[in-house]
């Protein structure tokens, strides 16, 4: 739907238009809602912040919760109608649970939303859709076994093996199809660690011992030189990007933030534990050949190896986490609690699923020689400002 047709209580002059880093043929300029006082009179400059800004709405739902978080807690609107959706892939109920979940991140406002019951009640309904959703699409698991459970992963990651996606980035993609890769990617920037940190608290032993080492990786050894969840942004750098928390959120698609809300739900409940660690255990037995597809087509494009970084560095040192992720993680969650055999095989699915759907988008977008990001137009002039 047009920005237009939703009612908003911003004015025109709280919306700047942001510039891109630099040129090799720069993705377009979108907008963000930013605090006005900051602004030069011309009201063009580039004003960065540290933590995400609103977003223009997609539809009613994300309308209302853009809507609320502009007002104090306990505001929350009526629920518009939540039906005839196709929520895996819908922009505007994908963005709704994306800011719904932003609260309990950096936030985009007044704290105290996080936990604001009429929010939450609201994030619940969609987190309710959204997991039946999920299972019409990969079926219901029998609980089974622990080595049963531990063969249907080895078989998932078996078939995920040859990605389309990463096989078409890494012999014949462009240098523009990557930086869009990157801004889908985006999504899931320092994120990723939180939900990984959030699982390593619900577990006990040596899964747990397992999971602060692969933190311990993740966060750079030691050295904040080496924190994984920068590196993506040196190369959107590299490649003249805007790296910044949640610049791009404004034009990512539903399909893409649906697996970014995937580990998020996953991890800020702990009913979902085990298909947190279904999650996390397929990411991190496949990332090893994706990443080192990724080098590849960095290197074709002639990228330096500070931009190469990112994808570079778990070819070379992470050969052990895949082993500490499947044989300690997975194999203690299931030691301590054989029954959670099918939630956990439900993230794994789930996930797999989800970024299936994600590289089809993309694929599919630059056969037909289109962007695979929202086009995103704002006419500030013609939102109904209340």
């Amino acid at each position: 739907m047009a920005v237009g047709q939703f009612e908003t209580d911003v004015t025109t002059s709280d919306y700047l238009t942001r510039r891109p880093f630099t040129a090799l043929a720069p993705i377009a300029s979108y907008g963000k809602i930013f605090d006005s006082s900051f602004a030069s009179s011309d009201g063009y400059d580039r004003v960065i912040f540290d933590g995400p800004l609103l977003p223009w709405p997609r539809g009613p739902l994300s309308a209302m919760v853009v809507s609320a978080l502009q007002r104090q807690p306990g505001t929350l609107d009526a629920t518009p109608t939540l039906s005839h959706l196709d929520v895996l892939s819908d922009d505007d109920f994908q963005l709704a649970l994306y800011l719904c979940y932003e609260m309990n991140y950096r936030g985009l406002a007044n704290a105290e939303w996080e936990w604001d019951p009429g929010l939450l009640n609201f994030r619940t309904e969609l987190e309710r859709i959204f997991v039946e959703r999920l299972r019409d699409e990969i079926g219901h698991a029998a609980p089974k076994f622990p080595l049963e459970v531990m063969a249907a992963l080895d078989d998932l990651v078996a078939g995920c093996a040859t990605s389309s996606l990463t096989t078409y980035l890494s012999q014949s993609g462009t240098v523009e199809q990557f930086r869009e890769f990157c801004v889908h990617r985006s999504a899931h920037q320092q994120r990723t660690l939180d939900s990984e940190r959030r699982a390593i608290f619900r577990r006990a032993g040596a899964d747990q011992t397992a999971g602060v080492a692969i933190q311990f990786d993740e966060f750079g050894s030691g050295d904040a030189a080496r924190i994984r969840a920068n590196f993506l942004g040196a190369a959107m750098t590299a490649l003249g990007l805007d790296p910044s928390y949640g610049s791009y959120l404004e034009i990512l698609p539903g399909v893409t933030l649906a697996a970014a809300n995937l580990s998020s739900m996953f991890a800020l409940h702990p009913r979902w534990r085990a298909a947190l660690v279904g999650h996390l255990a397929v990411c991190e037995l496949t990332s090893m050949e994706s990443m080192e597809r990724y080098s590849r087509a960095l290197y074709r494009f002639g990228m330096g190896p500070v931009g190469r970084r990112f994808s570079q560095v778990d070819v070379v040192v992470d050969a052990r986490r895949p082993v500490l992720a499947r044989h300690q993680i997975v194999a203690g969650l299931l030691g301590a609690g054989p029954q959670l055999g099918a939630d956990l095989l439900f993230g794994a699915g789930a996930v797999m699923m989800l970024e299936q759907r994600f590289g089809d988008h993309l694929l599919d977008a630059w056969t037909e020689d289109r962007s695979s990001l929202v086009a995103w137009e704002l006419f500030p002039g013609q939102l109904s400002i209340r």
